[in-house]
């Protein structure tokens, strides 16, 4: 079997177990997955289900979903078809299979602007939503992006190519098939095809100049890149051009940086002297020699890790400001990163780098140490397994792709073992992990944004939560935030499957019902026991009882919003949306009291577990010590010593230490001694020495 149809079969198996878990028909499972996919990868600002299928054989049309409003995403209008179908074969597509399902989207689109066909569709539909706002929106609508996305292997290549204009706007194609799926899942490669040449496309190579050693790790250069031509390349490739945290920010922040504007406007010929400049990476880069010296003619997978408001900017002065634009100049940092060590270096560059508007980058990158906190809790947490006796865990994933990599570098006998010992339901990501807090925060209009938007939301937040240790961040916030988990998933099939359920805006209800539960609880100084679910790894009778009577309310305030909204999914994203739910009375049923506990046991609880927590933790600092022995700590101490990392203090107990059994040190001291043990680890304290010592 090829790595291909392989991934083909585990594909089809994740979206089929997604289906079971989340009460979904598979088409939907399959638009929810990609959906995530496409708005990390810079595709989307957002994935919205509206599926509308019509028109008879004669003029089929097709849609499964938008990008959101194209206002709040530089004029762009996004749809996106889904052509999803179960099977043991790998299914291949030419060039006219995909030209079929492109027509069908292309009528929808052209379709949507006739008020005749909006006439004929219900006003609560999904299809009515988005073709209403095609309609409402279309004279701030620059481009028009189709997007096809299929699990079938597709043999040509039309990626970004032009199609037939739309009443002067120009129109792209983007087609996501199961090798672009494949690549992106395992290797987070979603750019690979992101080719720029400057010369053929874009008028002409870059001035470069060298600025890395013969001897340096990494190839780097400065380089002068045109205002109009950077925004020529923006225009065409969009949010893909930003690397990932840097497309964040922008979702986070808005509006086009005045500062910026007004420069451009006013004094374009000061905007090299008064802009940071770009920070870039490159896959590899092809150079040429000119009469000047060195130019950049093309670059492959080109990322702007910082300077993203920068590039944003430029592109929408393109009609304000176009005579100004020729006179802007902008600087570039441009370093060449091979893809083995992008992972690690470029989130490096892009916190590291200077940015015109002040951002903690940091919080961003898999490597945060709030990250890092929870995958190292979901390795170890134990839970209840479904039988009561096989113990389990839930499987964070703190970067793409580790479930996978993990599973798949097993035996089939380990992966058994694996697969019991982390079951595939679950398994959660930063995505999911930021819905359910930020849901739980009440603030369901934000996780209603999408999984990126409300992501670069909830990050903004971590630097102040988490403090100088995060430790509040421990086990028991750990298991209490895998009991929001069940409850929101939980929640979700029983929208599914609630007989007043109308289809349609599932994520937002459910988003909006736990919100309602939450704060109507608080309003009673109370709180849910989430204890109580992660003890039984399941909801309670009753609590699915109350969320139920939530989600009612939720969707009849989501789906009547003020007179004029008529757009859903869009109303939904509005913090007036929530308020509305927010003041509403419900009447819940009696068992609601039997699963709700007061503030103050709930704090009560968390202080015996983190006291209990402070005792274990002081045991293990003691055998530790004691286990290291008294050869280990002399080395330790000399290492320390010698650099002088360690306080006075801390090398008064390491010198208790390096005494044993003469001298036993106490558990405090234990504990401070595995303290600088760490610090000093992280300095370099080779785990060699400490074997040799031993």
């Amino acid at each position: 079997m090829s790595d291909l149809e392989e991934f083909h079969h585990e594909l089809i198996a994740d979206i089929q177990g997604d289906a079971d878990v989340l009460g979904l028909v598979t088409v939907e499972a399959f638009f929810e997955k990609v959906g995530e996919l496409l708005t990390e990868a810079g595709e989307l600002d957002g994935a919205n289900r509206a599926y509308f299928e019509g028109g008879g054989a004669s003029n089929p049309m097709r849609i499964d979903g938008y990008g959101g409003d194209p206002r709040d995403a530089d004029g762009v209008l996004s749809l996106v078809l889904c052509d999803f179908v179960i099977g043991d074969d790998v299914r291949v597509q030419n060039k006219d299979q995909i030209q079929r399902l492109l027509q069908r989207l292309y009528r929808f689109v052209v379709s949507s602007l006739k008020s005749s066909f909006r006439d004929q569709l219900e006003e609560t539909s999904a299809g009515f939503g988005v073709a209403d706002l095609i309609a409402t929106t279309w004279k701030d609508v620059e481009k028009i992006k189709l997007i096809i996305v299929t699990n079938a292997d597709f043999r040509a290549r039309a990626d970004a190519a032009n199609v037939k204009d739309l009443d002067g706007r120009p129109v792209t194609l983007s087609v996501w098939d199961l090798k672009r799926l494949r690549q992106y899942v395992e290797q987070g490669q979603a750019r690979a095809n992101l080719l720029i040449d400057f010369q053929k496309d874009f008028g002409g190579g870059i001035p470069l100049l060298p600025a890395s050693g013969s001897d340096a790790s990494l190839e780097s250069y400065l380089a002068i890149i045109p205002g109009n031509q950077l925004a020529a390349i923006y225009d065409k490739w969009g949010p893909r051009l930003l690397e990932a945290n840097v497309r964040s920010f922008l979702q986070a922040r808005g509006k086009v940086n005045r500062g910026i504007r007004d420069t451009i406007r006013d004094e374009p010929h000061m905007f090299f002297s008064y802009n940071n400049g770009l920070s870039a990476t490159a896959d590899a880069i092809d150079v040429e020699k000119a009469d000047h010296g060195l130019q950049l003619t093309r670059a492959d997978n080109l990322q702007i890790v910082n300077g993203g408001q920068t590039t944003a900017s430029l592109h929408a002065a393109r009609k304000a400001s176009a005579e100004q634009l020729e006179q802007v100049f902008v600087q570039m940092k441009l370093t060449i990163v091979p893809k083995e060590q992008s992972e690690l270096v470029v989130p490096r560059i892009s916190e590291y780098a200077n940015s015109q508007n002040k951002v903690n980058a940091a919080d961003f990158f898999a490597n945060h140490p709030f990250h890092i906190r929870t995958e190292e809790l979901s390795r170890k947490v134990l839970a209840r397994g479904e039988d009561g006796y096989r113990d389990t865990k839930w499987f964070y994933e703190r970067a793409r792709g580790q479930y996978a990599d993990e599973r798949g570098r097993r035996t089939v006998a380990e992966r058994k073992k694996f697969d019991s010992e982390f079951p595939r339901s679950q398994f959660l990501t930063k995505t999911d992990l930021a819905k359910f807090e930020n849901t739980w925060a009440c603030l369901p209009h934000i996780v209603s944004l999408g999984a990126q938007k409300n992501f670069a939301e909830f990050a903004k937040h971590i630097g102040k939560r988490w403090g100088s240790e995060g430790a509040t961040f421990d086990e028991l916030w750990f298991r209490r935030m895998i009991a929001k988990t069940i409850i929101f998933r939980a929640t979700e099939k029983l929208v599914s499957g609630a007989e007043w359920y109308e289809g349609g805006y599932r994520a937002n209800i459910v988003t909006y019902a736990i919100a309602k539960l939450v704060h109507d609880a608080r309003e009673r100084e109370m709180q849910v026991d989430l204890d109580a679910v992660w003890r039984y790894q399941d909801v309670s009778p009753d609590l699915k009882s109350a969320l139920l009577v939530a989600a009612a309310e939720a969707q009849d305030v989501i789906t009547n919003p003020p007179e004029g909204v008529r757009n859903f999914s869009e109303w939904a994203k509005k913090q007036a949306c929530w308020k509305w739910l927010e003041e509403r009375s419900l009447s819940y049923p009696d068992g609601l009291d039997r699963v709700l506990i007061s503030e103050e046991l709930a704090n009560d609880r968390a202080r015996e577990a983190r006291a209990d927590k402070a005792v274990e933790d002081s045991v293990e600092a003691e055998l530790e010590v004691h286990r290291l022995g008294a050869a280990f700590w002399i080395e330790a101490r000399n290492w320390a010593r010698e650099r002088g990392l360690l306080s006075p203090r801390e090398v008064g107990v390491l010198e208790t230490c390096a005494a044993i059994p003469n001298k036993m040190p106490s558990d405090k001291q234990c504990a401070i001694a595995m303290a600088a043990l760490a610090k000093i680890r992280e300095e370099g304290f080779a785990t060699e020495v400490a074997h040799d010592a031993v």
